[in-house]
């Protein structure tokens, strides 16, 4: 089932990209997106294969940002934004077994996804730091509608927190995607934990 916390990495924050992702992993996320714009694909292979490893036995998905050929050589599943290449293509090389994720910025995108697409990324809700070329913000209205238009599951990602999860569930939205409230945390296995009780409870 796709939903309730996946933890994207963050490069600026303190700890190293496989850290947060094992961190995230234990306090509950359901998914961890390896994003790391600066590693070449070997050393993405590498962090993959090890967090396939560790957290395949706990359920945890892994997904890796952009980088399909990663995504097909490990096995991994693959995240990839409007500006990434088809998701067709993406679907073709990386086989039927990996889950396929795309973001998606407004409405009008929303009415082009591709069947081989297994749930979208919507936002950003607010603007954030993490990600300084992203689209304008939707807020809480833009993403209901994307919600209602979506044919599939929707994780909103933008600046998000635990305070937000209640009104996040009321759109209809699967989900919630964090960067800086789970990797720049004081203790991110925490972190990641508060959010998927409160999602849990809310």
């Amino acid at each position: 089932m796709i939903g309730t916390v996946y933890v994207v990495t963050d490069t600026e924050a303190q700890r190293p990209v496989i850290d947060q992702a094992r961190a995230a992993a234990r306090g509950g996320a359901w998914a961890v997106q390896l994003r790391d714009k600066t590693a070449s694909d070997a050393e993405m292979a590498q962090m993959t294969r090890v967090l396939l490893r560790e957290l395949a036995p706990l359920g945890v998905r892994v997904f890796v940002n952009d980088r399909i050929d990663v995504a097909r050589a490990t096995g991994a599943d693959l995240h990839i934004g409007q500006g990434d290449g088809d998701p067709r293509a993406a679907r073709a090389r990386i086989g039927p077994e990996a889950l396929l994720g795309l973001s998606v910025e407004t409405l009008a995108q929303c009415a082009a996804i591709p069947d081989c697409v297994d749930y979208i990324g919507a936002g950003p809700l607010r603007t954030t730091a993490t990600k300084p070329d992203a689209a304008q913000p939707i807020g809480f209205d833009g993403l209901a509608r994307i919600v209602a238009a979506a044919p599939v599951a929707t994780l909103a990602i933008g600046g998000l927190g635990e305070a937000d999860i209640p009104k996040l569930k009321a759109t209809g939205a699967a989900g919630l995607a964090v960067v800086t409230a789970v990797t720049r945390a004081h203790d991110p296995e925490a972190a990641t934990r508060a959010l998927f009780e409160r999602w849990r409870h809310s």
